[in-house]
C-alpha cells in the first residue's frame, strides 16, 4: 500500500511540473512581445499617410487627431503649428481630387520613419475655391507604445528644376573642391548645434565636411526635386550661401536616437529670400548624421495667403499657392 502511495505521489508531482504555465507565469514573456514595435514597410507607411488624408477629406477630425502625436508639429509658411493648431486648420481645408506620386520611404530607426511624396489637389479653403496645385510633402511618424503616430509634416510648392548659375570653369572647379578647413567637426546629440555647424560648412564652402555629416541614405526635399546624398552635395556647391543667416531654431525629439530641428534661413540675392527648413538627425551605430532635410517653404505673413487671389493661370512659382495656405495639417 505504501508503495502504491509513493508511486501516486511521484506521478502528481511530475504532472504538476509538466503543467503549462499560468497567465501570471507567462506574463513577462508576453509583455515583451506586446511592447515591441511592429516593423514598418514602405507600403505600411504610404497607407498611414493616405489614411490621414482620407480623414481630412471625410471631415473626420477626431480620427485625424487620433493619428497625431501629442507633440506633433506642422511646418507652414505662416508658422510652426502644434497639434491643436493643425487640427483647427484642417477644419477650413476641403481638398478634392487628391492624387499622389513620387513616393519615397526612409526608415530613420526602429521607432521612426519618414515618407515623402508629391500631392496634387484642388478644393476650398475657408469656403473659397482654389485651383489645382501641387506640393512636395514630407511626414515623420514615430512609434509610441506600439502605435504609429504622425509627428511632423511639411510642404513646399513644386517648382521646375533651375539650371545651375553660369560661372567660369576655373571658379567652378575651385568651388567643387575648396581649400576649406579640414573635416574635424563631428555631429552630436544636439540637433541645433549640428545644424549651425552644417551652415558654417556651407558658408565656408567646405563641402567635404558637409558630405561627411550626411547619412549615406539621406533624402533632401526641395521645391525643384527630391535628392539623394550626392544630389544634395552637388546642389549646395552650386549656390552661394556665404551670407546665409539662420534663426528661430526649434528642436523636437523623435525618440532616443533621433531629433528634428526646424528653423528659418535667409539668403540675400535669392527668391524667396526667407524660408523654413527642417532636418532630422539620427544616431546610427554611435554616429550622428543628417538623414533627412526639407527646405524651400517660403515664409509668409499670417493670413496673407488667405487673402491672395488666384492668378488667372497658375504658374510654377505658385503666386497663389494653395499648398501654402491650406497645407495638410500633419
Amino acid at each position: 500500500m505504501k508503495k502504491i502511495l509513493v508511486i501516486i505521489s511521484v506521478l502528481i508531482v511530475a504532472a504538476a511540473c509538466a503543467a503549462p504555465p499560468t497567465n501570471r507565469e507567462a506574463a513577462p514573456a508576453n509583455a515583451n512581445v506586446a511592447t515591441a514595435p511592429s516593423p514598418v514597410t514602405e507600403a505600411d507607411a504610404i497607407a498611414k499617410e493616405k489614411a490621414a488624408w482620407d480623414a481630412i477629406k471625410n471631415k473626420d477630425y477626431e480620427a485625424f487627431g487620433n493619428m497625431l502625436d501629442e507633440g506633433q508639429i506642422e511646418v507652414t509658411g505662416e508658422a510652426v503649428n502644434d497639434k491643436a493648431a493643425s487640427i483647427a486648420n484642417v477644419k477650413v481645408f476641403e481638398p478634392t481630387d487628391v492624387n499622389f506620386s513620387d513616393w519615397k520611404f526612409l526608415s530613420i530607426d526602429k521607432d521612426a520613419f519618414v515618407v515623402t511624396y508629391t500631392v496634387s489637389y484642388k478644393g476650398k479653403y475657408k469656403g473659397k475655391e482654389f485651383p489645382a496645385e501641387s506640393a512636395r510633402a514630407s511626414s515623420a511618424w514615430v512609434n509610441r507604445g506600439g502605435k504609429w503616430l504622425a509627428k511632423y509634416h511639411q510642404e513646399c510648392p513644386v517648382k521646375p528644376a533651375m539650371p545651375p548659375p553660369a560661372r567660369p570653369a576655373d571658379k567652378a572647379k575651385a568651388a567643387a573642391s575648396p581649400a576649406a578647413s579640414p573635416v574635424t567637426a563631428a555631429a552630436g546629440p544636439d540637433p541645433i548645434a549640428n545644424e549651425k555647424m552644417i551652415w558654417d560648412f556651407l558658408r565656408n564652402k567646405n563641402y567635404d565636411a558637409f558630405a561627411a555629416n550626411l547619412a549615406s541614405d539621406s533624402i533632401e526635399v526641395e521645391p525643384d526635386g527630391v535628392f539623394d546624398k550626392a544630389g544634395s552635395v552637388k546642389g549646395v556647391s552650386q549656390i552661394d550661401l556665404s551670407k546665409a543667416v539662420v534663426s528661430d531654431f526649434q528642436a523636437v525629439k523623435l525618440d532616443d536616437d533621433a531629433s528634428l530641428v526646424v528653423y528659418m534661413s535667409k539668403n540675400s540675392g535669392s527668391a524667396p529670400n526667407e524660408e523654413r527648413h527642417a532636418t532630422i538627425w539620427a544616431n546610427r551605430a554611435g554616429k550622428w548624421s543628417a538623414v533627412f532635410h526639407h527646405g524651400g517653404t517660403p515664409v509668409t505673413k499670417p493670413g496673407a495667403m488667405a487673402e491672395t487671389k488666384p492668378a488667372a493661370s497658375p504658374s510654377p512659382k505658385m503666386a497663389a499657392s494653395p499648398p501654402m495656405k491650406p497645407m495638410k495639417k500633419m
